[in-house]
């Protein structure tokens, strides 16, 4: 499964300049160019889609799979889970959209059954270590889960293609040294 996977990592709205607000043109704007990626990974023959089921990029990575699964239903969506009640204290529309997704999915894994301060970081390692590909909206600041992510896909040598929040349009992609 690994060489044709591609695994998403991103921010959560909070990150964004815009916030919660989907309906700002800068986040209509990401989530086109998330969707036009993910449409070109299915081009290169990637069938399998990690997502870690957090806030913002994550789900609309999720969701951007479920539309071209309705054209290729040999697409698959795995969501892979830090722990149970990951979206407890969520909103009620985002807990809806979520367990939405969960339903739809081809699998769910949970990487730890109860929360702990290392389920995130197990969660995210997890997706790394079980794909061939890193799609990240990620905004290039050192700290955080995004960053760390990042960062561990460069050390497994995984290729990896960004989209920066705030210029969604200018795609930073980086290769494994042995690729293009």
């Amino acid at each position: 499964m690994i060489e044709r996977c591609c695994a998403f990592t991103g921010h959560r709205p909070k990150k964004f300049p815009w916030g919660y607000d989907e309906t700002d043109a800068r986040c209509v704007t990401l989530k086109r160019m998330l969707s036009k990626q993910i449409a070109t990974l299915v081009g290169a023959g990637y069938t399998a889609f990690l997502s870690g089921m957090a806030e913002g990029s994550d789900t609309w990575a999720a969701l951007a799979v479920f539309a071209l699964k309705k054209e290729n239903p040999a697409l698959k969506l795995h969501c892979v889970l830090p722990c149970e009640g990951q979206a407890d204290q969520w909103s009620a529309s985002a807990r809806e959209l979520y367990y939405s997704i969960l339903k739809q999915a081809d699998s769910i894994v949970y990487v730890n059954r109860k929360y702990n301060k290392e389920c995130m970081l197990k969660r995210n390692r997890y997706l790394v270590e079980h794909s061939a590909y890193l799609l990240a909206v990620y905004n290039g600041e050192w700290r955080g889960g995004t960053a760390m992510t990042v960062r561990y896909a460069r050390k497994l040598g995984r290729k990896i293609t960004i989209l920066n929040p705030a210029t969604p349009e200018r795609l930073e992609r980086q290769y494994t040294s042995d690729t293009e």
